[in-house]
């Protein structure tokens, strides 16, 4: 089963390698890896996805607590956040396709951001299952290159999943 880890951390370098090296040492696979700075820029988010049970995912929620650099870990559950991924994809278009092409896209919400004789480039961002299904949709015309981000994700709700700079100082 897959499971979405949320971690923020500080924002310096070699937090990202402390993080990954916790899971290289323990033998985890990471499925989907996103970082990025958040509204606090001395705070960075790291979004993993992992396939794991609750055992092995409660291992790496206290395995990663412990870590200097990591200030909370949250374990999102399954209907309660909001994730998404980019992919880019570049695929053959020729005249007699590129209308076709151009209509996979606009039912699909994908945009074209590159043109040119022989191909199309579409950006795409939703969920797994719909990026496959496009993805899917496009095969059959000769992709050509296919590049793909890690998943983001966000709490559904008002709630924030930063603490106020107030308990931040207090850590």
């Amino acid at each position: 089963m897959r499971r979405t880890l949320s971690v923020l951390v500080e924002n310096s370098p070699g937090v990202l390698s402390k993080v990954t090296g916790l899971f290289s040492r323990r033998g985890f696979n990471i499925h989907s890896l996103a970082v990025g700075p958040t509204n606090d820029p001395a705070i960075s988010r790291i979004t993993i996805v992992v396939n794991g049970d609750e055992y092995l995912v409660e291992q790496l929620e206290k395995q990663l607590n412990k870590l200097i650099p990591v200030i909370k870990v949250k374990v999102l559950e399954e209907g309660c956040y909001i994730s998404r991924a980019l992919t880019l994809v570049k695929v053959s278009a020729d005249a007699k396709n590129r209308h076709e092409l151009m209509k996979i896209a606009e039912l699909m919400g994908a945009k074209i951001v590159d043109v040119s004789k022989s191909s199309l480039t579409l950006e795409f961002t939703d969920t797994d299952s719909r990026k496959a299904t496009f993805i899917e949709m496009l095969r059959p015309y000769g992709i050509r290159e296919l590049v793909q981000t890690g998943q983001i994700a966000i709490e559904v709700g008002p709630d924030s999943s930063l603490r106020p700079k107030a308990d931040k100082e207090s850590i």
